[in-house]
């Protein structure tokens, strides 16, 4: 939702650039974000609209509207290659590289899995609309450092369906993680209720409703070694970070996971979204996919 505030610039402020003062006073946001607010005209002082290095002084108005990040982002056809699991007339199933952001936003306007769909596709309109412009195909989102399954709708009608069946949770999805440690016990159920961290607004945390929303996770050791144990994870929700955070209070943070654990040797963390089931939406038949396992789980000896 966007939403507009008013800032009177204080005496001590006078001189700044107006970037820098918003920067300052809006430490959630980066500054590219609010740089992009400025030169497309939703940030004012004294009633017009200016530019990013633009001088303030004591007593000035500042009126900012605040635009959704994805908003401001606009997407167009690069040539990136895909590993495509599955594909018929109304859906695919892509098997994203670790590293790769979903779609477009004011900090990732190049090399996203929508930058690759364009082009692949060649027309936007190939693929469904979605619920917005930058995301066109888009039923549900992996984290940037996350491999593994996802699937796009070729058209509104598919991505209704499978937008229902991701909420009613009819889609089974099974994650794999490496860990670290060994869980004490071998299955075992994760119900915590998680929400944006009150100080760190990168980060989930465990809170308490209204300010979590209900979260579950299933999971069960596969393997271990003295150090690391190979994890599957079956969540029932699909709340943001949701594994990374449960598995963390378990005490077991995903290997190389820099928010939630630590990084070592690692260039992402250890999370693959490895299989997912579903009823197709038009024909009714029953679709598995299976993304397999990238290199970088060789890092341990482990097999499934």
């Amino acid at each position: 939702m966007n939403t507009s505030f008013e800032i009177i610039v204080e005496h001590s402020f006078r001189g700044e650039r107006l970037d820098v003062f918003l920067a300052q006073h809006l430490p959630e946001e980066s500054r590219s974000y609010l740089q992009s607010l400025i030169k497309q005209g939703h940030v004012t002082l004294q009633g017009k609209k200016v530019r990013c290095g633009e001088k303030i002084s004591s007593g000035d108005l500042i009126v900012i509207q605040k635009i959704q990040k994805q908003a401001l982002a606009k997407a167009f056809p690069e040539e990136i290659p895909l590993s495509v699991l599955y594909e018929d007339d109304d859906l695919i199933i892509i098997d994203k590289p670790a590293g790769m952001v979903v779609h477009v936003a004011t900090d990732h306007e190049k090399g996203t899995l929508v930058n690759a769909l364009l082009h692949r596709w060649n027309r936007p309109e190939e693929l469904s609309t979605g619920t917005e412009s930058y995301r066109p195909g888009i039923v549900h989102r992996l984290d940037k450092e996350t491999s593994g399954c996802i699937i796009v709708a070729k058209n509104d009608q598919t991505h209704a369906a499978l937008s229902k069946g991701f909420s009613e949770r009819s889609i089974k999805k099974t994650y794999i993680a490496i860990v670290s440690g060994k869980p004490r016990h071998r299955k075992g159920t994760i119900a915590l209720s998680i929400g944006r961290h009150p100080v760190q607004r990168m980060k989930m945390t465990e809170r308490r409703p209204p300010a979590g929303r209900e979260a579950v996770t299933d999971y069960e050791v596969l393997t271990s070694t003295e150090k690391e144990s190979l994890v599957a994870c079956f969540p029932h929700t699909g709340r943001m970070h949701q594994i990374r955070v449960h598995l963390q209070h378990l005490g077991h943070p995903i290997v190389g996971d820099l928010l939630y654990g630590k990084r070592e040797s690692q260039t992402r963390h250890l999370l693959h979204a490895w299989k997912i089931e579903f009823i197709h939406p038009k024909t009714g038949t029953l679709i598995q996919c299976e993304a397999p396992l990238p290199k970088d789980f060789d890092l341990v000896p482990f097999s499934t």
